[in-house]
């Protein structure tokens, strides 16, 4: 089953939101998913320790560069899904789980710094791919982003990695209370309480489209993408 893997050398990129955002999409549409929780800092796992998460997500931490392959390809024989949010480095443990990736998300912000650190990512996929002798199909995830403008700036840094063969997703991760509100008091964004958050609409709408076009990319015949200096 597909695995969909997590990538960004930067902290604060929006990869551990995007990975329960897409989870939990899943999951309720019900599908079964494993998340696996590769980042140190456990943000997924306390997620999951909060009431709400949805019965067919599974979350697996206390995974080590030794054990991330095995627990990714058993994962991907019991569940339709699998999603991995790796560390923000570039160590073994995330070039081992790209080695197994179906699908590369590479979250970023709408700057050039930012954008310089998803070009990072995409350079070690490059790597991962020669190393292990397997096209790793990868697109790149804008998030925080404003639902109402799209700055020039955003745009630019787009039309870059277009321009350099990069696959861009259509859809945005906006910057929304909801996101941050599920981290606090746990379950989905459609499980929250509209007295204590706004806007919840409007986010299961950016989620669920999210989740839509990822699919729609797991779909897809793999194509080989140019290289990224």
């Amino acid at each position: 089953m597909p695995t969909i893997v997590f990538a960004s050398p930067k902290g604060g990129a929006g990869k551990s939101t995007a990975a329960v955002l897409l989870a939990s999409e899943l999951a309720e549409r019900g599908a079964s998913v494993t998340l696996i929780d590769a980042d140190p800092n456990k943000p997924v796992s306390r997620w999951g320790s909060r009431p709400g998460k949805p019965t067919t997500l599974t979350i697996l931490a206390n995974i080590t560069e030794d054990t991330i392959i095995d627990t990714i390809e058993r994962a991907a024989t019991e569940s339709a899904f699998v999603v991995v949010d790796l560390e923000g480095t570039a160590s073994m443990m995330v070039g081992y789980a790209l080695s197994r990736a179906d699908l590369a998300i590479i979250p970023t912000q709408g700057s050039q710094l930012d954008a310089a650190e998803a070009v990072k990512a995409i350079a070690l996929i490059r790597r991962q791919e020669r190393a292990f002798n397997k096209t790793i199909p990868l697109a790149v995830l804008f998030t925080r982003t404003s639902a109402a403008i799209r700055p020039r700036t955003l745009k630019s840094i787009e039309s870059e990695f277009v321009n350099a063969g990069i696959r861009v997703f259509g859809n945005t991760i906006h910057e929304r209370e909801a996101y941050r509100a599920i981290f606090v008091f746990g379950g989905t964004v459609g499980s929250l309480d509209p007295a204590q958050v706004t806007n919840i609409p409007a986010a299961m709408a950016n989620a669920r489209a999210f989740a839509a076009e990822t699919i729609a990319i797991l779909k897809e015949p793999a194509v080989p993408q140019r290289k990224v200096a």
